[in-house]
């Protein structure tokens, strides 16, 4: 039982409770309001009853009550939600910022956050911990690349972090918890230039092998180079442009002549907005995803590359859920040959970010607008991989 006393002289109120041992025990609420303090009071009493069996959600919930009842008692609203509702909160927003390849990938790893709460996630946002948090890192990990378990924590840490603006938390507790470090696991590299000259080969004169050498002379992602249109490209200036889909940034650099050389020798189209590579525009036309399996399929894994993929995951022993094994070399390698190579003609590494549409604070205090005619210096000196 609990109640509220007075003591001459002191404005603020005192609280009297008894815990689960029996003892009794006499504290100042810190408040001269009566309401308040009878809140307060009424906190301590709810948690003293529970005594060794009072856990950190267990706490959480009776402060998070009382912290309720206090505000209510002053004419105010403590704001609140549970991990559910503001995750589809949180995701509705970010399709507006975001563009659909980044939302995706957001859409993604919730999913798997909320995979790993299943119950708990009609808690109150309140309820999670770091201790909850690192339990999620750990269970990425079972079952994913370190990269894809940082990227999954990195997104976790992004919601919590729109969630404390909101005042929905006091803080960001997925902070406390560390990204992994990528040790004794394959991490994707460049391509060298022997391996390079290995996929032209496999490509033969398919539309692949246009598709390699866009994606190395422009250092753009694999949806993006599949899906060019002529518009995109003049032959005469020797430019052409993008806007990324990941990041939705307009990018105009100079074509180098071993790719200018292979879209001038291509069957000339009298509509603009028609794609350069049709078949490959249209494997990829809801994802990049079935365009990267099919590149390794048809071009890494017989070019030597890659390892053959086991489709009866059964058969390997970790089922669906399993880890998976990170491929060294994919398309996306072309995309680090690129900064590589522009490196090693002089290009800045800002330069060369810019070129390939990273973004970076560095980068944009350094070149806010890129032309094609800043590019043509570095792009000009760029090796001839099909000789």
């Amino acid at each position: 039982m609990a109640s509220l006393h007075k003591q001459s002289g002191r404005p603020n109120w005192f609280c009297a409770f008894t815990t689960s041992d029996g003892s009794r025990h006499f504290k100042s609420t810190g408040t001269p309001d009566r309401k308040h303090a009878q809140q307060i009071c009424r906190t301590w009493a709810q948690a003293s009853l529970y005594g060794e069996k009072l856990n950190a959600d267990k706490a959480r919930e009776i402060i998070a009550a009382g912290v309720a009842d206090i505000m209510a008692a002053s004419g105010q609203i403590l704001p609140s939600t549970s991990i559910s509702n503001w995750i589809k909160r949180w995701l509705i927003t970010k399709s507006v910022e975001n563009e659909q390849a980044t939302h995706t990938r957001y859409e993604a790893a919730m999913s798997v956050f909320s995979e790993f709460l299943g119950k708990k996630a009609d808690r109150n946002l309140e309820s999670l911990s770091p201790e909850m948090v690192l339990s999620f890192r750990d269970y990425c990990m079972a079952r994913a690349s370190v990269g894809t378990t940082n990227t999954n924590l990195k997104i976790v840490r992004s919601c919590l972090s729109a969630a404390m603006q909101q005042g929905l938390i006091g803080s960001n507790l997925a902070i406390q918890v560390k990204l992994l470090k990528e040790r004794g696991q394959s991490k994707r590299r460049e391509m060298t230039l022997p391996e390079i000259q290995k996929v032209l080969v496999q490509c033969d004169n398919t539309p692949w092998r246009g598709l390699v050498l866009t994606g190395l002379y422009t250092g753009q992602r694999i949806g993006d180079c599949a899906k060019i249109r002529w518009q995109q490209v003049d032959l005469v200036k020797k430019t052409i442009s993008f806007v990324t889909q990941k990041t939705g940034k307009r990018l105009s650099i100079r074509l180098a002549e071993p790719l200018a050389d292979y879209l001038s020798e291509l069957p000339a189209s009298d509509n603009p907005a028609e794609f350069v590579f049709p078949k490959l525009a249209a494997l990829g036309e809801n994802a990049s995803a079935p365009l990267s399996r099919a590149f390794a399929e048809e071009i890494l894994i017989p070019a030597g590359l890659m390892a053959a993929r086991t489709r009866n995951h059964a058969a390997t022993g970790t089922g669906r859920k399993g880890q998976r094994q990170v491929n060294e070399v994919t398309f996306h390698s072309l995309r680090h040959s690129m900064v590589t190579m522009l490196k090693a003609t002089g290009a800045s590494q800002a330069m060369a970010q810019m070129i390939v549409g990273h973004d970076s604070t560095a980068v944009n205090k350094r070149y806010t607008h890129l032309s094609a005619d800043d590019t043509a210096d570095a792009i000009g000196k760029l090796p001839d991989v099909t000789k």
